[in-house]
């Protein structure tokens, strides 16, 4: 039985460790904030954290979360207030919002590894992410100013 811990909280799972762990954080907790997109880990709207790493939820096992810490959107900053999340609201990133959760959450992984990245730097790592409203360079902005404030 995987034992972790999401958004501070320890948890076990008694299901089936296969299954992707965006249907446990969604169907099983309630934290709906990280999205089902394409469901192949390519548009980055699933994007949550393993031990400080971006991964793809929806092709990312149950089991692969075991011992290890899961951060979500939910549990990035218990206000909203991490330096990514405000530097997408200074600059009204968003236009439908569908992606964003993930894009903040690649974001905040870059920083953490990175914190004075370059702009080729964040434009490869922001890469995997899709936003079909063409927010790039508000995105690539925010991730900019969110850099001087992490």
């Amino acid at each position: 039985m995987p034992t972790f811990t999401i958004n501070g909280e320890s948890r076990q799972f008694d299901g089936d460790g296969d299954m992707p762990l965006l249907w446990y954080l969604r169907d099983e907790l309630g934290l709906t904030g990280t999205k089902f997109g394409c469901g192949a880990g390519v548009c980055g709207a699933c994007t949550a954290h393993i031990d400080g790493e971006a991964v793809r939820a929806c092709v990312t096992p149950v089991s692969a979360a075991e011992g290890k810490k899961v951060t979500t959107i939910e549990g990035l900053h218990p206000q909203g207030d991490h330096a990514v999340q405000k530097a997408w609201r200074e600059l009204s990133v968003p236009q439908c919002g569908f992606c964003q959760a993930g894009q903040i959450m690649q974001a905040a992984s870059l920083l953490t590894k990175n914190p004075s990245p370059s702009d080729e730097e964040i434009t490869a790592e922001m890469a995997g992410n899709i936003c079909r409203c063409g927010c790039y360079e508000r995105i690539h902005s925010a991730v900019r100013l969110a850099a001087g404030g992490v």
